[in-house]
């Protein structure tokens, strides 16, 4: 077994890199952050027409390029990495697994080709005002209507709800959890912006009344599909908080280089030192968590559910503990508007609860191995 990336994916991530520091520094962050959309059309174009990104791991029967897990986390990271705004997570992860899962060609058919090209924005809508990632979080109902459904109640922190195209919903029928599949326009569906401390990956409240959906996959078998879902998305989110934490370790080690007190650069003294050491040691065991995980989700293994709850609850506390040391080695500066350590760092802490916090993971791991 070879963990090793190849030269291809070594490529890739070289690609990714190039375009990202392109299309995504500092500047063009703090500008999308700020628009309600949280994103750049042209950007997101450019990464489905130039890159194909949205269409990395699809397969080339709905449009895709047929590539693996592995591919798709390499993409992540560099996209944690550089904070880039878009719904990338909300549509190529979370809404392209859940239809891929979900066993129902027709669906697969009508939504994965535009998801691939880019043309169409798509999310899940699972968790609700409760805030819980557990199967009995899902309360809304669902009512046969005609030859469809109608859906009734509350979608809450819902990634880029405010602007997907399509919604995948999650909602109670008689037979238990089901999925269905709600249009971004469809009648009845009220969408409001949150307000978030993260303003880098937008957020929405999503309200349902008698909207029209659709069923996906088999009435009653919904949180088979989504416990999966769950779980791919836990590793994909690991591979993104990597980058981040990986992008603050190498803010924090060029700082101390050139930062110079008392006539020394700070990264002489060994309480910094120390700092960066214990930095480099968790960044490191973090890649090591998240690598297995995508390998573990190419596979689709046995092993994808433990792995995936214990890259979570170490990435996430790898990528907070990071964000917070660079802020500390930068100082003064480092708690200022002005200075991106704080997006980091807010990125880091959202992406921290994303999903349930490394605590609930900790937990669904030792249920996991019978502990």
């Amino acid at each position: 077994m070879n963990f090793a990336f190849s030269e291809e994916q070594d490529q890739l991530r070289e690609f990714v890199r190039g375009f990202l520091e392109e299309k995504s520094p500092e500047q063009a962050v703090r500008e999308q952050m700020a628009t309600e959309r949280g994103y750049d059309p042209e950007v997101w174009s450019q990464m489905a027409e130039q890159m194909g990104l949205q269409a990395i791991a699809i397969p080339e029967e709905y449009g895709g390029q047929g590539f693996s897990f592995v591919e798709l986390s390499i993409v992540l990271e560099e996209m944690g990495r550089a904070l880039l705004c878009a719904p990338y997570f909300s549509s190529v992860v979370l809404a392209a697994n859940t239809l891929l899962l979900s066993g129902d060609e027709e669906a697969k058919k009508a939504h994965l080709p535009g998801i691939a090209s880019g043309e169409t924005i798509a999310t899940l809508a699972l968790t609700e005002e409760n805030g819980r990632w557990d199967e009995s979080g899902v309360t809304m109902q669902a009512t046969a209507a005609g030859e469809g459904w109608a859906l009734d109640g509350v979608k809450s922190y819902v990634l880029d709800g405010h602007t997907a195209d399509l919604v995948l919903t999650a909602a109670r029928t008689d037979a238990g959890v089901s999925l269905f599949a709600v249009a971004g326009d469809a009648e009845g569906l009220t969408r409001t912006p949150l307000s978030t401390m993260d303003q880098t990956r937008k957020q929405a409240r999503l309200e349902f009344a008698g909207t029209p959906a659709t069923l996906i996959g088999t009435e009653g078998e919904g949180w088979s599909v989504l416990e999966r879902v769950l779980d791919l998305a836990a590793v994909a989110l690991a591979a993104e908080q990597v980058g981040g934490a990986q992008k603050c370790l190498e803010m924090s080690v060029e700082y101390a280089k050139v930062r110079v007190q008392f006539g020394r650069p700070i990264g002489s003294f060994q309480a910094i030192k120390h700092k960066c050491a214990d930095m480099l040691l968790e960044v490191e065991s973090a890649k090591s968590a998240a690598y297995y995980g995508a390998w573990c989700a190419a596979e689709m293994n046995d092993e994808l559910p433990q792995v995936a709850s214990l890259a979570k609850s170490y990435c996430s506390e790898a990528y907070f503990h990071a964000a917070a040391e660079n802020i500390q080695i930068h100082g003064g500066i480092g708690f200022t508007w002005e200075h991106p350590a704080h997006l980091y760092f807010k990125r880091a802490k959202s992406s921290e609860l994303l999903f349930g916090d490394p605590a609930y993971h900790r937990e669904l791991l030792a249920q996991r191995i019978g502990i």
